[in-house]
């Protein structure tokens, strides 16, 4: 696997070369959108991890490019806290996925694997597990032909969980993720769990196959077998 990673934050862009290193990949890294978009067109790449914040060329800028010119390279943005409509906005112009920081470097080593597994990009803008799909530009989720009446904290819970690809999400990552508490905050509370069982309530209660499930000890995941 061949990784193109454009971050300027020296030390996260230093911790995710090694971490792919580890996982066996080749990495080249650079610290801003010009020379990196120059680099995706000009060689051969499995995936991009590209911040969003970048000096002159912004990494929303970059994947506009790259689409512009029909380069389909699997695209992981990712981005500050708080940069939610540029998330979207990315996933409109064509990202596979994305990721806000802080992350846990697993994770972003986890995604890339998924995204070059799948060889060919989805449509950003639509998850589906099963019978379930997710809208992210009209904020709507289905099950089947039944739309489901999420809240956006619910809609945003479930996103995380698809998206996690089947993977276990813990209760501490959710609660960074989800909620935006900073890491290793405990609300003293049973958040989690309270969100978890109202959206199954609309999400699986009134359906035959339940996709959220209790990892015991662990946290929770989406798929389509326990």
């Amino acid at each position: 696997m061949r990784v193109l990673v454009v971050e300027d934050q020296t030390k996260i862009a230093r911790a995710l070369e090694a971490a792919f290193v580890r996982e066996g990949a080749e990495v080249v890294t650079f610290p801003d959108g010009e020379t990196g978009l120059q680099l995706a067109l000009a060689e051969s790449f499995d995936a991009l991890v590209l911040d969003i914040m970048l000096p002159g060329r912004d990494g929303l800028d970059v994947l506009r490019a790259l689409r512009a010119r029909h380069r389909t390279i699997p695209v992981l943005l990712l981005s500050a806290r708080g940069e939610v409509d540029e998330r979207i906005r990315g996933l409109d112009l064509g990202a596979d996925d994305y990721l806000p920081k802080p992350f846990v470097l697993a994770e972003v080593v986890a995604r890339v694997k998924a995204l070059v597994r799948r060889g060919v990009p989805l449509d950003a803008t639509r998850l589906t597990v099963a019978d379930l799909s997710l809208d992210l530009l009209r904020h709507e989720a289905r099950r089947g032909s039944t739309r489901l009446d999420l809240s956006p904290r619910e809609l945003r819970l479930l996103e995380y969980l698809v998206r996690a690809n089947e993977r276990t999400c813990t209760r501490d990552e959710l609660h960074e993720r989800v909620w935006d508490y900073p890491p290793g905050y405990d609300p003293g509370s049973n958040v989690i769990q309270v969100a978890i069982t109202r959206l199954r309530e609309k999400v699986d209660a009134p359906f035959k196959h339940k996709l959220i499930h209790t990892v015991f000890a662990e946290g929770y995941a989406l798929r389509l077998k326990s």
